[in-house]
């Protein structure tokens, strides 16, 4: 009795695991993963530019990865947004970039001997806190969104991309929650973070350069809002949680990487 009590118990377990990875596949978005494939790739693409400097074009495409990955988190935020921000999902959400913010410094701090700024992961924490609490209408919400902002503000230098950078995201959420006129906001705030002292300096000149990054910067806000919409026919390989470990992870493979090429 007490083997068929047990074997009953597993049973049950197995189906509710069953019902459950069925409905996270029936919810997941082939859309937003293609989308952080993109934002992969290019971040990707972007860094080793950094190994072969003399790549400089490698910079242009490199303008598409941190867009993205705010739109990855806006449209993450909008199929939650029934669910209240204090669930376990948005806690968990928040656990997770904190966690890979602080292990992944170490690594960036390898790979970019002088930065410039912390690594990218606490800009998009901040940018996941603005628009997830200001999505709560509520005035506890909207006040931590407020105490997020000037968090931001304060630590405008290090933070990379600035407090303009952490807008991004509810920017990208106001976009997906409107009409298309609305896709604007990010398209222009995503042009505006990549802008530099030289490029925007040049870009009165009509210099090439300075052009395509500014353009492709603002193109590819649209472009991945357009896709966000696109219902994807074929497979596209799920991106979990793995995509965490492999922003500090490439990061030092491309140090060792950097280390062989020097050496011969």
């Amino acid at each position: 009795m007490m083997n068929l009590a047990v074997g009953e118990i597993f049973h049950r377990i197995s189906q509710l695991t069953q019902i459950t990875n069925s409905s996270k596949i029936q919810n997941r978005s082939s859309s937003i993963d293609l989308i952080k494939w993109l934002a992969i790739s290019t971040m990707l693409i972007d860094h080793i530019h950094y190994i072969w400097p003399s790549l400089t074009g490698l910079f242009v495409p490199g303008r598409i990865s941190y867009p993205l990955f705010c739109l990855i988190i806006a449209a993450n935020i909008n199929r939650s947004a029934q669910v209240d921000a204090f669930c376990i999902q948005s806690i968990r959400y928040f656990v997770w970039l904190v966690a890979f913010s602080l292990l992944s410094e170490p690594a960036y701090r390898v790979y970019f001997t002088k930065p410039l700024s912390l690594n990218v992961l606490p800009s998009l924490t901040i940018g996941f806190v603005i628009a997830r609490m200001a999505l709560q209408k509520k005035l506890m919400g909207i006040g931590v969104s407020i105490v997020a902002i000037c968090l931001a503000y304060w630590f405008d230098g290090p933070l990379m991309y600035g407090v303009c950078g952490t807008l991004l995201p509810a920017a990208f959420l106001i976009a997906i929650r409107n009409s298309t006129v609305f896709w604007l906001m990010p398209a222009a705030l995503s042009a505006w973070i990549n802008r530099g002292d030289y490029l925007f300096t040049n870009i009165t000149g009509l210099q090439l350069y300075p052009l395509l990054v500014l353009g492709t910067s603002f193109i590819v806000a649209l472009f991945g809002l357009w896709l966000l919409r696109q219902p994807i026919q074929f497979r596209v390989w799920p991106v979990g949680r793995w995509a965490y470990f492999f922003y500090p992870g490439h990061l030092l493979i491309l140090s060792a990487v950097r280390s062989i090429a020097r050496t011969l």
